[in-house]
């Protein structure tokens, strides 16, 4: 009977703690490009000329770093931390909960590759657009 009861308390904190690092890395990254641009306002020679360093290119960055990779995988880390603790069992799958983190960071990381290229689409501004 005991072994029934450790094996159910040995949760899986390997997957909270990825995120929760993530989370710290992403809120320096999210909030630093934050900084970046808010100078950028004051002194617009901040870009050097470059493309992927204008104003309009990084505050897509900026957001969507802060609300999606900050933010969600803030959320990740508590809900993972929070569903084994309440409901007293581990997660059902370890490669799930792995693939989850990997695949939410590729995510991220492809997100943050493309939005200073330009390769985006924006709905707001093809509904614009079409009022015209």
């Amino acid at each position: 009977m005991s072994q029934t009861v450790a094996s159910q308390t040995e949760y899986n904190y390997t997957v909270v703690r990825q995120f929760a690092i993530m989370t710290v890395i992403w809120g320096i990254v999210g909030m630093g490009v934050g900084v970046f641009i808010a100078a950028q306002l004051a002194w617009p020679a901040l870009n050097f000329d470059i493309p992927w360093l204008t104003y309009s290119r990084l505050r897509p960055l900026h957001t969507n770093a802060v609300i999606f990779a900050f933010g969600t995988s803030a959320l990740f880390a508590t809900s993972y931390y929070v569903v084994q603790r309440t409901c007293q069992t581990r997660l059902f799958s370890d490669k799930l909960a792995s693939f989850t983190f990997w695949g939410w960071q590729a995510i991220i990381v492809a997100a943050a590759i493309t939005l200073p290229l330009g390769i985006t689409s924006s709905k707001r501004i093809c509904r614009a657009r079409m009022a015209y």
